[in-house]
């Protein structure tokens, strides 16, 4: 019986020559990756287990990055941020992407900058699941694994991705393995191409509307097919990244030419490990659950308060009037996904509060070139009263402390570029978040009112 492609590259990594759903295996792990959230209590459990002098299994397979509790007053998360430099200069680790430049400095907000100007030193990076990528650590065949539940978004990638806590993560600083549970594969056949207008967000809560926000519990989503395909890479990691809301173990696609094309680009760029082997699914493989989605047929869609599996259209939610628009994050704060905001709301104005944060520097600097009719995408959103920040980061994706750009500190109906909206999450336990495509989030920007995007594509 043939193997998945999950279960393929599980077997690689283990050493065997064929490994089943369900089977306990130890997988050697290619890159660990930790923030600034879980990354003090990794390094104290790798401590406490290893003996505090005890050094990392392999310096250039780790990567860390503050991105989530980070341009905020509170000094608890900028210590944390400290933890990790101190942590970093000890180990003599080269994949770190600091906010400041200074190995010996710390960081302070800068009230004269407030919270729209950069705040950051050239070592940073930003929104760690997105930077992976940018920074060449992402290659096909790979074991991935992070102390984040985004972490399944590197399975774009054609590689397994997946995300741990704290004791998993500091077992693998220590050994370069972790004990996995083969999961079950959910094979997602896509066919024909999306309409102008819909983007990979559509796609994925689509499919998880389908299946409902726990119908992938520790499941393999494998997207197949022609229209996977078709899909850019940026497409594919937004899918990819929110197989966690189905309760996925991880999301993957195969490798393709787009991918070994972006891969290349960006080993190149940074000096990463530039050899991968990536790996195929068996003709013969088996799967728990198979079934073919024309995306040809998808509208615009929406995941309603209170789980990303709350699905509707777009078109049939007009009556629910918002507070406030967002969009960002690993999952809708890409370049492609400014820009189609931008389409949007290109020449309009928003009539609601509405907040940017791009989810890296890097994407930051090409907003800030990129021109779209005569004027840069930037200009375009901030000419139309989107309050842009050039601090990239995760922001209020994850509500954070109180003064963190764009939280909601009070009762509020929001509608988000995100990729989770369970109640409480992007700040004030009583808000409500209606996660959507940029396209989408910027048509409502403009009415004040959830809106099909397709009335303002251009």
């Amino acid at each position: 019986m043939g193997m998945t492609l999950t279960e393929k590259l599980l077997a690689r990594a283990s050493g065997r020559t064929a490994v089943f759903a369900g089977e306990n295996v130890w997988v050697n792990v290619d890159i660990l990756m930790t923030h600034d959230v879980c990354g003090p209590g990794t390094i104290g459990i790798f401590k406490r287990e290893f003996g505090k002098g005890a050094k990392v299994w392999d310096r250039k397979k780790i990567v860390i990055m503050p991105d989530h509790y980070i341009f905020t007053t509170d000094a608890l998360c900028n210590r944390n941020v400290d933890i990790l430099r101190d942590f970093v200069r000890e180990q003599g680790l080269p994949y770190f992407y600091d906010i400041i430049d200074d190995p010996n400095g710390h960081w302070k907000f800068d009230p004269s900058k407030g919270e729209l100007k950069r705040q950051y030193g050239n070592s940073y990076a930003g929104v760690c699941h997105t930077t992976l990528p940018l920074k060449g650590h992402t290659r096909p065949g790979e074991i991935l694994i992070g102390t984040d539940s985004h972490t399944c978004t590197a399975g774009a990638f054609g590689e397994f991705a997946t995300g741990v806590g704290n004791t998993d993560a500091g077992f693998i600083m220590g050994t370069g393995k972790i004990l996995l549970k083969v999961p079950e594969t959910m094979r997602f056949w896509l066919e024909g191409a999306l309409q102008p207008g819909l983007m990979g967000k559509d796609v994925i809560l689509h499919l998880i509307g389908d299946i409902g926000f726990d119908g992938a519990t520790y499941r393999a989503m494998e997207f197949v097919g022609p229209g996977a395909s078709a899909l850019p890479m940026d497409d594919r990691m937004t899918i990819a990244n929110m197989a966690i809301e189905a309760g996925g173990k991880n999301g993957i696609f195969e490798a393709d030419q787009k991918t070994f094309d972006y891969v290349n680009e960006r080993t190149a760029a940074n000096g990463t490990k530039k050899d991968y082997e990536p790996a195929t699914p068996d003709a013969d493989a088996k799967f728990v659950y198979n079934k073919k989605f024309d995306l040809s047929k998808l509208e615009p869609t929406v995941a309603c308060h209170p789980d990303p599996g709350q699905r509707k259209l777009a078109k049939e939610l007009g009556h629910i009037a918002l507070d406030r628009a967002y969009i960002g994050s690993c999952t809708g704060g890409k370049t492609s996904d400014f820009l189609a905001f931008a389409r949007v709301v290109k020449g309009r104005k928003v009539k609601i509060d509405t907040f940017g944060v791009p989810a890296t520097t890097q994407i930051v600097r090409e907003l800030q070139t990129m021109t779209l009719g005569g004027q840069t995408v930037w200009d375009i959103i901030v000419a139309a009263g989107v309050r842009m920040t050039e601090n990239a980061g995760c922001a209020a994706c994850l509500g954070g402390p109180v003064d963190t750009f764009g939280r909601m500190n009070k009762p509020m109906k929001c509608i988000s570029a995100t990729n989770r909206n369970f109640p409480g999450r992007m700040g004030h336990r009583e808000s409500q978040v209606f996660l959507a495509s940029p396209a989408t989030v910027a048509a409502s920007a403009l009415t004040g009112k959830i809106t099909d995007p397709r009335e303002f594509w251009t």
